[in-house]
């Protein structure tokens, strides 16, 4: 089961720049496929590749007990980074009124779609020797992809879905995550394995490039309200293109 690398993979490497090949063709090719499947449909596997999703994270909460922080109480990957609320959101999905649907609908068309790619295109907490685990990360972010593929067809058939629900959505997600952070920090003495979730912690620097500059020079609270921003930004600029290439899918 803890089969390993003789060293981490690289960034930019063979095995990543191939796994990026073969998540990108398998989500082309779904993409096509479910361009053509009904509403229903969707949703339904929605909630199995939610269903999925939990089940891959229990195996990885037990492998990291196990293989990666043996007999150390970590925090670390707790999950309730930006890219787990993929996992929840999914779940939810199917037993939301359609309002609160659409909310999340749009937070997995946005949010979850540019965390996924974020995350795979720059995956260096993924890059560890254990080969079960760097898979497991690849292979939970592609199916993120898929999920978004999922949400923005569904939203094909309901134009009146909006962006401010989902932004609500995240900062929502983002408060919880900063309170886990503060309980982490105080239960955990050891900082590396304290959780930052969302990458908000408001006790040390980002790990993330370019964000730790910022901290550096503009203090820790602007950091994180810049970073903030940003994501919401970002969201809404692809839920934009995305509402735009669904209306000219319709006409």
């Amino acid at each position: 089961m803890n089969w390993q690398f003789a060293q981490a993979p690289q960034v930019f490497g063979p095995l990543h720049l191939g796994l990026l090949a073969v998540i990108a063709a398998v989500n082309i090719g779904l993409g096509l496929w479910i361009r053509r499947l009904p509403e229903k449909t969707c949703l339904r596997l929605l909630t199995a590749a939610s269903a999925v999703m939990i089940a891959a994270e229990v195996w990885k909460q037990w492998f990291i007990r196990v293989y990666v922080y043996p007999g150390v109480e970590s925090m670390w990957f707790f999950p309730w980074q930006l890219c787990s609320m993929a996992m929840y959101a999914s779940l939810l999905a199917a037993f939301l009124r359609r309002r609160a649907q659409n909310a999340v609908l749009v937070f997995l068309a946005s949010f979850s779609l540019l965390a996924a790619v974020m995350a795979l295109a720059v995956p260096s907490d993924m890059m560890r020797p254990q080969v079960w685990f760097l898979l497991h990360g690849f292979a939970y972010h592609s199916l993120m992809i898929t999920e978004s593929l999922l949400a923005l067809r569904i939203l094909s058939f309901r134009p009146e879905a909006r962006f401010a629900p989902a932004a609500g959505l995240f900062f929502g997600m983002a408060a919880v995550a900063e309170v886990i952070n503060v309980i982490g920090h105080v239960r955990i003495a050891d900082v590396s394995h304290q959780p930052d979730m969302f990458f908000i912690t408001p006790y040390y620097p980002s790990t993330q490039v370019i964000f730790s500059d910022i901290a550096a020079r503009c203090g820790i609270a602007a950091e994180i309200v810049i970073y903030l921003a940003l994501i919401v930004t970002g969201s809404g600029l692809l839920w934009l293109l995305e509402r735009r290439l669904l209306r000219g899918g319709r006409s």
